[in-house]
């Protein structure tokens, strides 16, 4: 790994000039005492040895410096020995000056101790801290003619002990620094490619503080709101995106105060001198429990998409307008045949009674049914919500259960109807009308198929807003699930289930399930269907709930 890649961790550049600065300071306040006992009548020679020390100190650091700082040559082990050995010397100079076992200055060889255990690998370290216990030791037991007592050994030991310690300390650090410098390396590394990556992307991507400031913004949402970005940085921006493009400032809001990230919504914005729709996605990107949150948002320009989708629409809905024509033709084509059959044959005049009766009932019950088949389609077309108000949804589903168990289809079969509704009220917004005929249609349906003592099961749910499928986006929804012991649902069948005319019930229209699949479309919401996990089909419906909790 490179030397700059790990400045910050025990860097040795760092550490001389530290071990400089201390050596001459040291020094240099060695040479003040000096000075200052000679004016009080100590000896010059004292005075000499400490300004020639000190001559030596700043000879040998200066030219250290340049070597390292100046020359701009590496580091070697062997320079960095020297600089170690030069100061164990020196202290050791400095203690036999001013007083050997006895000097205040002894407690030093700690410092050059530590030094070394920064300066050099673990064996060099101790030996090192070893060299400068040996010194002490030579110059209080030879030099100054003194005794090797307890308390001197124990000295010796304790610098021997400390020598030790540090320098595995420093080892450790040492290479705890070094997987440290990797570890930076690789998190700058991964910056620099995430930042390409953003820089590069189409998509525009916005982040903002928990205070609604702007903490990143890339080229491409600059770009999309027709911003300079490095000027909305640090600013807070929250109010300014949703008058400069509604909808967008409003996700990040809610995403920041209620942390609720959001999903497919729409933003408008004007630029170039035309009305840009943008898809907007929003995330959270701290896991507080509490509010508020930073957030980021990633946009795109939707303004193709949104063309296309119109046009796939109104494709989509003129082949259901043919389809809904040719299924209805065929509906009214069968009866319309009986009864041009029977008026030919009642033209011709039929003279026995009871085949003239029978031909006669015929024309009625298939005029009949002709004018009911006319009125579902007619009220199926028609379908629309009316003004909507706030509904509770635990109150309709269960007056639609009770419907369901008094009706002659569910009376008949003895089909049982069990309702798992929770506590207090399911508001959602809504046509209450409309809400009720689905409902019943749908569980009736699931009473019909349920079969001879039959079980259906209704249970109604709060669920989160990312568990609803497919748009709109709600912070949360209410999930109504219609469970029957029926026979279940072909994969052939549940793709056409909701068709209409559609149906594979003797008798049946084909319109309730029609009915169901629009009116919950026009609330916003989704309805699927599929098989129950113990047999029979489920139908699961989708109602965006009202409010947040």
């Amino acid at each position: 790994m490179d030397p700059s890649d790990r400045a910050r961790y025990l860097d040795p550049r760092e550490i001389l000039r530290w071990v400089y600065l201390g050596r001459l300071s040291l020094l240099t306040a060695i040479f003040l005492a000096a000075l200052v006992g000679a004016s009080e009548g100590g000896s010059d020679p004292a005075v000499q040895t400490a300004a020639a020390a000190l001559f030596a100190a700043a000879a040998f650091s200066l030219g250290s410096f340049w070597w390292t700082e100046r020359g701009g040559r590496p580091i070697s082990r062997a320079f960095r020995y020297a600089q170690v050995i030069v100061d164990v010397v020196a202290v050791t100079v400095v203690v036999h000056l001013t007083g050997g076992p006895e000097s205040e200055f002894s407690p030093v060889y700690i410092l050059v101790i530590a030094e070394a255990a920064l300066l050099l690998p673990l064996p060099g370290g101790v030996l090192a801290g070893i060299l400068a216990s040996a010194l002490f030791a030579v110059d209080a037991v030879w030099v100054q003619d003194g005794v090797l007592t307890p308390a001197l050994a124990l000295q010796v030991g304790l610098f021997t002990l400390v020598a030790v310690a540090i320098g595995i300390l420093g080892d450790r650090l040492r290479r705890t620094g070094l997987r440290l410098g990797v570890v930076e390396s690789e998190l700058e590394q991964l910056r620099l490619d995430t930042t390409v990556i953003l820089d590069t992307l189409a998509t525009g991507v916005l982040t903002l503080r928990d205070d609604g400031r702007v903490a990143y913004i890339n080229p491409a949402a600059a770009r999309l709101l027709g911003i300079e970005g490095d000027a909305w940085r640090g600013q807070a921006v929250v109010a300014r995106l949703e008058a400069m493009a509604p909808g967008l400032g409003s996700a990040l809001r809610r995403s920041i105060e209620e942390g609720e990230p959001v999903q497919r919504a729409k933003a408008q914005l004007e630029r170039d001198g035309r009305r840009v729709t943008i898809g907007v996605s929003t995330t959270v990107m701290d896991r507080r429990e509490e509010p508020p949150h930073s957030a980021t948002a990633l946009f795109q320009d939707i303004t193709d998409q949104e063309a296309l989708a119109l046009l796939t629409r109104r494709a989509d809905r003129l082949g259901a307008v043919a389809e809904l024509s040719a299924s209805l033709a065929h509906e009214i084509k069968n009866p319309l045949a009986s009864i041009r059959s029977s008026v030919e044959q009642l033209s011709r005049g039929v003279s026995e009674a009871p085949d003239r009766e029978v031909l006669e009932r015929l024309v009625l019950s298939e005029s009949d049914r002709l004018s009911r088949l006319l009125s579902e389609f007619l009220e199926f077309s028609g379908l629309t919500m009316g003004s909507p108000e706030s509904v509770d949804l635990i109150a309709l589903v269960d007056h639609a259960v009770e419907l369901v168990r008094q009706h002659p289809a569910a009376r008949s079969t003895e089909v049982r109807i069990e309702a798992s509704l929770p506590d207090g009220r399911a508001a959602i917004q809504g046509d209450r009308d409309l809400l009720h005929r689905a409902l019943f249609n749908l569980i009736l349906n699931a009473a019909q198929f349920a079969g001879d003592a039959g079980r259906v099961e209704v249970e109604l749910r709060r669920v989160s807003g990312r568990e609803v499928p497919g748009p709109p986006d709600a912070a949360s929804a209410w999930r109504l699930r219609i469970r029957d012991s029926g026979p279940g649902i072909d994969a052939e069948v549940a793709q056409r289930i909701f068709d209409p005319f559609y149906t594979t019930r003797s008798g049946g229209s084909g319109l309730g399930l029609a009915v169901v699949h629009r009116a919950v479309e026009a609330h916003d919401g989704a309805v699927l269907v599929g098989d129950a996990p113990s047999g029979g089909a489920e139908f699961t419906l989708f109602l965006p709930a009202e409010g947040r909790e």
